[in-house]
């Protein structure tokens, strides 16, 4: 009875991980206990922000900062978490009782979600005592990057499918609950029309689509009778899935169904492609929908789409209305993880930079200013101190001040008000990245004073 018991709080735990303060890396809370043993309290400057590009993303979609808000407004330590603390024999009761009163003060810019970004930009900064700036690190980096990541992979779905209906089918192979319902989230603000993740419904307010599986089909006796149960439970939106045995002949079988349907007042809305070759398949189906008087049955097709696939598609001119993405989508698999880091900038009111090889940041807190051409494209981005005003030279600044005292300045915008920055900047791209060339590149300019002041920490670091 006693290890049924630990096995359901075990669960439990797995269920509350995402609001866990203890979700995260052992060295933060080892760094804390150190600064609270030396005095090293003062204030710090902490920007987010990643290294490089990776192959094939010329540019990134932020996203994920409303969880990161939540995330830092709501921090705490349960005295469940105090009292395992302290029975791992780790950590003085100094780190206990800050950890006991811990709220997060601290004041926060920020990159708007929807906003495209490219290296070495900061999309968050953190200005908060040393210690908490230090503990919320690990979990920032990991709500950050994993949207971000989704949220540019879908950007890529939707130029490559400008005009096309996109949906989220990625639940299933996503890693966790945590990542299926933020992908649905991430997908939605970047462009997408919906998800099939209901729970995200629910959460986010994002249209739901599905259709049926090829059980159902399997389940019955007949296609055709397979079919028209199905309309008849869900009369509102028909889709019905053709390639569980003969595509063309389930075609067919719809052109023969639709008019009984009809009568009693239910249209089939679309068909839905799962396998085989989607151009030759999408063409003859078409076909035989036209032929049939169903020319306003659409064609939505799905099975182990990404980027390339769309444009492979859109280039061979099939007949495709709608796509549903998935496992591509959900786990990024062509580029699954970017190099998100959280670096030290500033601590008591001295600028602080990493100097290691291949891995050097720019000290100091930075403001990204974004100039756009005579056209209203993006042309080039500058990175200069946040105190230097004269950087702006009519350009838009990127970070803004979201969070004082630990507390949001403003409501989280809607999820579609997002969705509309998003759609704007992906129309700025300059068109080399609009049209996902692998070798398109955007300048970004690192200013003078960042560069004199990393020159000045240096020659403070190699005198010490």
């Amino acid at each position: 009875m006693r290890r049924r018991r630990e096995s359901l709080i075990k669960e439990d735990s797995l269920l509350d991980a995402a609001i866990s303060p203890l979700l995260t890396d052992l060295y933060q809370i080892n760094m804390i206990q150190a600064y609270l043993d030396h005095g090293n309290t003062d204030t710090a400057v902490f920007e987010l922000f990643v290294r490089s590009l990776p192959p094939r993303r010329g540019f990134l979609i932020a996203a994920g900062l409303q969880q990161a808000l939540d995330f830092l407004e709501n921090l705490r330590f349960s005295s469940a978490d105090i009292d395992w603390l302290k029975s791992t024999g780790r950590f003085n009761t100094n780190l206990l009782d800050y950890l006991g009163d811990f709220r997060f003060s601290g004041e926060v810019h920020a990159i708007a979600e929807g906003t495209a970004f490219f290296a070495s930009e900061p999309i968050l900064r953190v200005t908060a005592p040393l210690p908490q700036a230090q503990l919320v690190e690990s979990r920032l980096i990991n709500i950050l990057h994993f949207q971000t990541l989704i949220a540019a992979k879908a950007a890529r779905c939707v130029l490559a499918a400008p005009g096309k209906l996109l949906v989220d089918f990625g639940m299933r192979r996503a890693h966790g609950a945590e990542a299926a319902l933020l992908a649905a989230r991430a997908s939605y603000l970047a462009g997408f029309a919906g998800t099939a993740t209901v729970l995200a419904g629910q959460t986010f307010g994002i249209p739901l689509f599905g259709t049926m599986a090829h059980s159902f089909i399997e389940a019955q006796d007949d296609e055709m009778a397979a079919f028209e149960l199905f309309a008849r439970a869900r009369p509102d939106n028909v889709v019905l899935l053709l390639d569980t045995y003969d595509t063309e002949a389930a075609a067919r079988k719809v052109v023969t169904l639709a008019p009984w349907l009809k009568a009693s007042g239910i249209a089939i809305r679309g068909v839905r492609l799962d396998s085989g070759n989607l151009v030759a398949l999408a063409k003859s189906v078409r076909a035989i929908l036209d032929a049939g008087g169903l020319p306003d049955v659409t064609i939505f097709a799905s099975g182990g789409l990404d980027e390339d696939a769309l444009a492979d598609l859109l280039r061979a001119q099939a007949p495709v209305d709608g796509f549903g993405v998935g496992t591509s989508l959900t786990t990024s698999s062509d580029v699954p993880a970017i190099d998100f880091v959280y670096k030290l900038q500033e601590y008591g009111g001295a600028p602080r930079r990493k100097n290691s090889d291949k891995k050097a940041t720019w000290p100091g807190r930075k403001q990204v200013w974004r100039r756009y051409d005579a056209d209203g494209r993006m042309a080039s981005d500058r990175i200069a101190l946040a105190r230097s005003p004269a950087a702006a030279n009519g350009a838009e600044s990127l970070l803004d001040c979201v969070m004082r005292d630990g507390r949001r300045l403003r409501a989280a915008p809607p999820l579609d008000e997002i969705r509309v920055r998003a759609k704007r900047d992906l129309e700025r791209l300059p068109e080399p990245l609009r049209r996902l060339a692998p070798d398109a590149t955007y300048p970004v300019e690192i200013g003078a004073d960042l560069v004199d002041l990393a020159a000045l920490v240096d020659r403070r670091i190699h005198r010490s």
